[in-house]
């Protein structure tokens, strides 16, 4: 593969770090809340609705799938949990379920932008992160920032309060856990293997296809990312507790 790299193979790259940065900063905030609140009973409070959001993924994903469920857990002290059985649909089956959350989250916070947008009267123009655009951290930081100011400072809005709590609830809860990973890298490992194979080959249709794919994935995650800004500068407090509490 000749440098510099075709517009598949950067996006491609792009797809894997995006996605691993979205999932190391979910954990990240997760694990820093957990440990900051002085009463577990606040965590599981805070915790709550993106648990619930992130099992329904899992749920949808086995519907999807054809993939027959056993039980559902929406929330307890341990967490959430669904277990189901194979997935009629081989190998991508188990990673569409295991995965979910991740690319069904930011839709769901992008959805709540729009109501409380629309309805409530916050202003939420945060500028959204795309692979390829000119757009960088700064500017993130800088809108999510601006967002903040507007909407607890220049005009209080009591509404964005209910939209800061569901968003960090639901960043929290965006990455897939340690079993779902667990349960997914083999069918991820695969898929990756034959991205690379359709990308070394050249064909043109199939590297259409995997373009097209890539593309829908990248959208999924710059949503996740662009709200993981926001949930970062909303934990600052949290951030702060903990560093001096490890300090």
């Amino acid at each position: 593969m000749a440098w510099p790299l075709p517009p598949v193979a950067t996006l491609f790259l792009l797809v894997i770090l995006a996605g691993i940065l979205v999932i190391a900063i979910s954990k990240a905030l997760d694990h820093i809340w957990a440990r900051v609140l002085p009463a577990r009973w606040l965590y599981y409070g805070i915790a709550l609705p993106g648990v619930v959001v992130h099992e329904c993924a899992h749920v949808l994903g086995c519907l999807i799938t054809g993939a027959r469920v056993k039980t559902i857990v929406l929330f307890s002290r341990d967490g959430g949990s669904v277990t189901y059985q194979p997935p009629a649909v081989p190998v991508l089956g188990t990673i569409i379920i295991s995965t979910a959350p991740l690319f069904l989250i930011p839709l769901v916070l992008a959805g709540l932008t729009w109501l409380f947008g629309t309805y409530a009267g916050c202003s939420l123009s945060v500028p959204a992160f795309l692979p390829g655009s000119p757009a960088t951290a700064l500017a993130l930081v800088t809108g999510s920032g601006l967002v903040l100011w507007q909407n607890l400072v220049v005009q209080f809005n009591g509404w964005f309060l209910l939209y800061l709590y569901l968003t960090l609830s639901l960043v929290l809860s965006c990455a897939p856990s340690r079993q779902d990973i667990k349960n997914a890298a083999a069918g991820i490992a695969i898929l990756a293997g034959a991205g690379l194979l359709i990308i070394w080959s050249s064909v043109d249709v199939l590297v259409a296809l995997l373009s097209t794919l890539l593309q829908l994935i990248a959208t999924g995650l710059a949503l996740g990312l662009t709200f993981e800004i926001l949930a970062i500068l909303v934990s600052l407090p949290a951030l702060i507790a903990y560093s001096l509490r490890e300090g």
